[in-house]
């Protein structure tokens, strides 16, 4: 009986972790996505979309999808996110002149 009490906290403890890990991320991608829209400065915003991206793949990696999650961090806050920042590079260059 007392292996059992002990196989539930177990199983608590680590759903409660999972959750923790679900909140912080949940909260981290709310905090980006308004940076993202609140910024001034193009080149800000399109570091915090990225970031965004990463924490939403990793949002999707707790909640058992993997596959989605990794497409998520590797082509949306890599990928676009380096195209984007490339594209205001360009951009901002040739405003200076």
């Amino acid at each position: 009986m007392s292996t059992e009490i002990g196989k539930r906290f177990k199983i608590r403890g680590v759903a409660l972790a999972s959750e923790i890990v679900q909140y912080v991320l949940i909260a981290s991608t709310l905090a980006f996505a308004l940076m993202t829209a609140g910024m001034k400065k193009t080149l800000y915003a399109a570091l915090s979309l990225g970031g965004m991206c990463v924490c939403l793949g990793g949002l999707y990696w707790t909640m058992y999808a993997p596959y989605v999650g990794l497409f998520q961090m590797l082509i949306y806050g890599g990928a676009i996110v380096v195209l984007f920042v490339s594209v205001i590079m360009f951009v901002r260059g040739d405003q200076n002149e």
